[in-house]
């Protein structure tokens, strides 16, 4: 089986400690959010920056790691018609286990949660077998102790767009 494009990349590691965005800063991002291809010289027209200014702070904030700039495919147009959330119960260092999973090209989001699971990932699938498979991998990891899993029956509604409050 082939292995699903990567729609996600890994976030860059941010630099330690909090970063502090500015409103032109806090706008831009917004402006990313509605079109990830809008040009910098009309971002800078709606924030008051040249475009040389708006590709300066566009470059910070993704070192930054606070945004990334990324294609989102539709996974239904592309091949792959299962999705799902998978959650994790295990036992051990979480953060191992999360490493483990974050190595399967298919998992294309990790997160360690609190309450009845440890750990939800998020696969991408071209059917059942191919689900199949991957449950099989996330299962022989050794600190596993059962799996939970959320088929999509269909996906209502997809937004990366929450602005910077």
């Amino acid at each position: 089986m082939t292995t699903p494009p990567k729609a996600r990349r890994e976030p860059a590691r941010p630099k330690p400690g909090p970063v502090v965005l500015d409103e032109i800063s806090k706008q831009i991002i917004e402006e990313l959010q509605a079109d990830g291809r809008k040009p910098y010289a009309s971002i800078g027209k709606a924030v008051g920056l040249s475009e040389a200014a708006v590709r300066q702070r566009v470059q910070r904030l993704l070192d930054a790691g606070v945004m990334q700039i990324v294609a989102v495919t539709d996974p239904l147009t592309l091949g792959f018609p299962r999705q799902a959330m998978i959650g994790i119960k295990c036992e051990g260092d979480l953060e191992t286990v999360a490493d483990k999973l974050s190595s399967i090209d298919e998992i294309d989001y990790v997160v360690l949660t609190a309450g009845s699971l440890d750990i939800m990932v998020e696969v991408v699938c071209e059917g059942d077998r191919h689900l199949l498979e991957i449950l099989g991998k996330i299962r022989a990891i050794p600190t596993v102790r059962a799996t939970e899993t959320f088929v999509y029956l269909k996906l209502h509604k997809q937004t990366y767009s929450w602005g910077t409050r």
